[in-house]
């Protein structure tokens, strides 16, 4: 078959150890013709093929996104950003100058607020001060808090409290009267409400569907929101992605893009298993993974969060947190309900994705994926952890020996990015941080590893997440945590779709495999690692489409 494109002149990284080094591609319809030399490549054109020459520039697998919130990345682009914002007096200018812009929006929503935004923790009266007569908000870069006026608190119902379920709380102060801080998703549910966006929240706040179903008007909106995070995650380089919360309508939404010819990348959504849920509840991951299951989008696996973050001390530990004698917070699923659980959804021939943050909740969760090994005997479930920001060292051999996949974002490690985390650090304790963000010591140690951004939670940049794996501040006391260059890219191409159960379809370049397909701007490996997320993405390709051209 002529090849529609060949990528020439090129330093290709092919993440296939049989060949790792080549010099351009081919490329026919939906899948990989050749790869090689420039001379073999060139020759096998024919008078229709596009040629491009790639100028020296590094071409990769596509990139594979391990854990994004791809439909809530897409709705939050149109929400006031906060990152490099800190201070009263910024944080006034830029939410007053927002809402100007927005005279009609009935919420002011910001995403990317961080811990130590302001030089105290915050209220609802401060938020006050910069706006009053109109509800506003704050997300934190995490997504576990969020931060409300009173306007907000009064128009949601909740100013003086709300029900919600062990785990999520709308925080009181003394008066009786809510402080403005809403730790967890159905805390903090109402106040997204206002902004009429939360129908495509639940498949991470609840793991419901939206009732009634959304009419076909409501749907298209939302597709263009979908449609934005796609288009955003092209511009990185990003080609398959899985999505770390969903519910049928998430796929739905996909599935009508697809039609449309719009769906610019792979894409994996889970069935999320929520504490109040019955296993019964299982039989509707079921019936996303028998209905959802070709090579742009399945679902065959589930999603469970196990606790919260440490900087709101919502983190499941094995020890008290600081100055906090007796708290080390609770697993959202207690150890017999999480191994009954993990037990079930293994034995319908599903993976398990489990957030776990705290050295408790990992130990928690590896407990269940050892238990459900021991009921239904071994199998290649490649079950996950993701996180992983504390482990006790006793665990970590048992990573590899389990198979289990350690599901990690660079970026979120104290240092890496360019916002304060040093909260983070003090929230867990210097004695602790041996045991904090150890990449290094997992892939040692045998864990299958996967790189990820977590977007919108943080920047969805690979090549910021790149650099972050390599460039990392080793902390007093601790290990070097750093990833060679090699190990970080395969992490975030033929790791990660190994992770996805994707190895046979895309993350390595070899011919019959998915053309999915990175052009870098540069040569990636001589560029110095504290300049790679400088660097630009100059072309995607999935699935033999052009997606992004720089």
């Amino acid at each position: 078959m002529t090849p529609h494109l060949i990528l020439t002149n090129a330093r290709v990284l092919t993440m296939d150890p049989a060949h790792p080094r080549a010099e351009a591609i081919a490329l026919a319809g939906e899948r990989i013709a050749a790869i090689g030399t420039r001379a073999e490549i060139e020759a096998l054109a024919g008078p229709g093929t596009e040629v491009f020459d790639c100028n020296g520039a590094t071409l990769m697998p596509g990139f594979v996104e391990s854990h994004l919130h791809l439909v809530l990345g897409g709705t939050e682009l149109a929400h006031l950003q906060l990152t490099h914002v800190h201070g009263e007096t910024a944080l006034a200018k830029a939410f007053r100058d927002f809402a100007a812009k927005n005279p009609d929006q009935p919420l002011l929503m910001a995403q990317g607020g961080d811990y130590a935004i302001l030089d105290h923790p915050m209220t609802r009266h401060d938020l006050d001060r910069i706006i009053a007569d109109r509800p506003i908000a704050i997300t934190a870069h995490d997504h576990h808090t969020v931060w409300a006026n009173t306007a907000a608190l009064t128009a949601a119902g909740i100013l003086h409290g709300g029900k919600t379920p062990p785990g999520h709380e709308v925080v009181m102060g003394a008066d009786g009267t809510a402080t403005g801080e809403l730790r967890e998703f159905e805390a903090f549910a109402p106040v997204v409400a206002l902004g009429g966006e939360s129908r495509l929240y639940l498949g991470i706040a609840t793991g419901g569907e939206p009732s009634p179903w959304p009419t076909e008007a409501e749907q298209a909106v939302d597709r263009a929101k979908t449609a934005r995070g796609l288009a955003h995650a092209a511009r990185q380089g990003i080609t398959s992605m899985v999505n770390m919360d969903g519910n049928r309508y998430t796929l739905e939404l996909l599935r009508g893009l697809q039609r449309e010819g719009g769906l610019t990348a792979r894409v994996k959504v889970p069935f999320h298993f929520k504490p109040h849920m019955e296993l019964s509840e299982l039989d509707r991951a079921d019936e996303m993974t028998r209905d959802f299951d070709d090579d742009w989008l399945s679902c065959r696996f589930v999603k469970m969060f196990m606790d919260g973050v440490s900087d709101s001390r919502t983190a499941y530990m094995l020890h008290d947190y600081p100055g906090c004698p007796g708290h080390r917070s609770e697993p959202l699923f207690p150890a017999p309900r999480f191994n009954e659980i993990a037990t079930e959804v293994d034995r319908r021939g599903m993976q398990i994705a489990v957030h776990a943050i705290g050295d408790a909740a990992v130990r928690t969760t590896i407990d269940g994926y050892e238990a459900a090994r021991v009921a239904n005997g071994p199998r290649d479930s490649r079950h996950r952890i993701e996180h992983i920001e504390m482990i006790d060292p006793a665990d970590v051999p048992r990573l590899g020996a389990l198979g289990i996949t350690a599901s990690i974002q660079p970026v979120h490690a104290p240092g890496a990015m360019d916002f304060d985390l040093q909260p983070t650090l003090d929230t867990v304790g210097r004695d602790r941080w041996k045991d904090f963000f150890l990449c290094r010591t997992l892939a040692e140690a045998g864990a299958p590893i996967a790189f990820a951004s977590d977007w919108p939670v943080t920047d969805i940049s690979v090549l910021r997440g790149i650099g972050a794996a390599m460039t990392r501040p080793t902390y007093e006391g601790t290990k070097d945590q750093r990833i060679p260059l090699a190990d970080v890219l395969r992490a975030y191409t033929a790791a990660g779709a190994w992770a996805a159960h994707w190895e046979d379809l895309t993350g390595t370049l070899k011919p019959g495999l998915a053309a999915d397909v990175v052009v870098l701007s540069g040569d990636i490996e001589a560029t110095p690692h504290e300049e790679i997320a400088a660097m630009s993405v100059a072309l995607t390709i999935c699935g033999g489409r052009v997606t992004w051209r720089g």
